[in-house]
């Protein structure tokens, strides 16, 4: 065990996030998301029995989003027509905000098959178990500084 940590990163995430450069991207993705169908070409990392909201925040702890980009952070786009709500992207917004200045602003959003298409080239996938739906999130890493 290591001190700082947040308990839920496993030691496998802790690699890759250590691994993980400037600008490379990690999805974190709910029980729907087909993680190793889309991840066949990346890392893809099992984090059954935990929700999105709790990886992101201790995520989030150890990772920098990218300052060079607008938006360093991807949702999924709810496809036109879908009823769904998505009250989890709220919760999203209030973690990041502890983790990131620029708080909502550091959101974008991108259209479902995109949204794949971008998965496709990530650094990593992380699976989870988490039961809301659109409750999938792409970040891009950004830099450690001294600051």
């Amino acid at each position: 065990m290591l001190k700082g940590i947040p308990k839920i990163i496993s030691p496998a995430l802790l690699k890759v996030l250590a691994e993980m450069g400037h600008s490379d991207r990690i999805v974190i993705g709910d029980g729907n998301f087909p993680a190793e169908s889309v991840g066949k070409d990346c890392i893809v990392i099992r984090a059954d029995g935990h929700g999105v909201p709790e990886l992101l925040d201790a995520i989030l702890t150890l990772f920098p989003l990218d300052p060079y980009v607008d938006k360093p952070i991807s949702l999924m786009e709810v496809m036109p027509g879908d009823p769904v709500k998505t009250p989890i992207w709220d919760t999203y917004k209030e973690i990041i905000a502890k983790h990131d200045a620029r708080g909502a602003a550091a959101v974008g959003t991108i259209e479902r098959f995109r949204f794949y298409d971008e998965a496709r080239t990530a650094y990593a996938i992380v699976t989870t178990s988490e039961s809301a739906l659109y409750a999938n999130i792409i970040l891009q890493k950004g830099v450690v500084t001294d600051a």
